[in-house]
């Protein structure tokens, strides 16, 4: 069933159902909190993101766990929405209003880079409920995949996550300072070349993971100068989490070289 299926029209008198807002994780059921997985089985309906959301259901359902809600898919693909957001927004109010229990399952953590919080405050202003079950987020967790910690004792102390779309030029900071991009890899070159320019250098390590927790999963190591023409030899594609930093030195796949 698809979002366009369903009458958005808020009726007088309908009685309020509640929203749960479930973070899904990067991909693999085993990350979803067991918190999110109930509200999943109480569910009545599961308005679902493509990433992270519907590879959790698959895998849980080839797993035997019954979940008998509708799901109704609102899932992006790059460059085409075909539910936008204010849609969604309006949906989860309409299937609110019938009354029914509605988990919004987005893929990683709701509230990084998730708009969940915008789905939040739209469903608060209409008089609908709102929980939240947070998700592991892949800036943290896809990472771990490649030995990539983003923050270790003498190397580096912080971390900034940041989407592509953000502007690079404000990201500060050295190479002792992890940069987490997300959404990253059509706009690679520019991002290497600007963060090059700065204190990290030319040679600051990098690192792309490609599907996380996913069957394509795959490891790119390179520099700021030498990474986007390993991504463009190795048809990197999205979804990929990228990894600028000394942090990157400590992973496995640091000192093999990209085939």
């Amino acid at each position: 069933m698809t979002a366009a299926d369903i009458d958005t029209t808020v009726g007088a008198g309908t009685t309020a159902g509640s929203v749960t807002l479930v973070g899904a994780g990067p991909g693999d059921a085993g990350l979803l909190t067991v918190r999110g997985l109930r509200a999943l089985q109480e569910a009545e309906v599961i308005v679902a993101d493509r990433l992270g959301a519907r590879a959790v259901l698959a895998q849980l359902a080839d797993d035997g766990v019954r979940i008998d809600a509708e799901v109704v898919d609102v899932g992006k693909l790059p460059g085409h929405h075909p539910v936008p957001q204010d849609g969604i927004n309006e949906l989860l109010v309409s299937l609110a209003h019938e009354g029914r229990r509605v988990v919004r399952l987005k893929g990683g953590d709701p509230f990084v880079f998730g708009r969940g919080r915008e789905e939040q405050l739209f469903c608060e202003a209409a008089g609908i409920p709102v929980e939240v079950i947070p998700g592991v987020t892949s800036a943290v967790a896809v990472p771990g995949l490649a030995g990539i910690p983003l923050t270790q004792r003498g190397v580096a102390e912080t971390f900034t996550v940041a989407s592509a779309h953000d502007q690079i030029e404000a990201l500060g900071g050295g190479r002792d300072h992890t940069v987490v991009l997300l959404m990253g890899v059509n706009t690679l070159g520019h991002s290497a070349h600007v963060l090059a320019a700065g204190a990290r250098g030319a040679d600051c390590p990098v690192a792309i993971i490609e599907d996380g927790f996913g069957a394509r999963e795959r490891v790119t190591v390179g520099t700021l100068e030498t990474i986007a023409h390993l991504a463009a030899a190795r048809q990197v594609r999205s979804p990929a989490v990228v990894v600028i930093g000394d942090v990157v030195a400590l992973s496995p796949y640091a000192g093999i070289t990209p085939s």
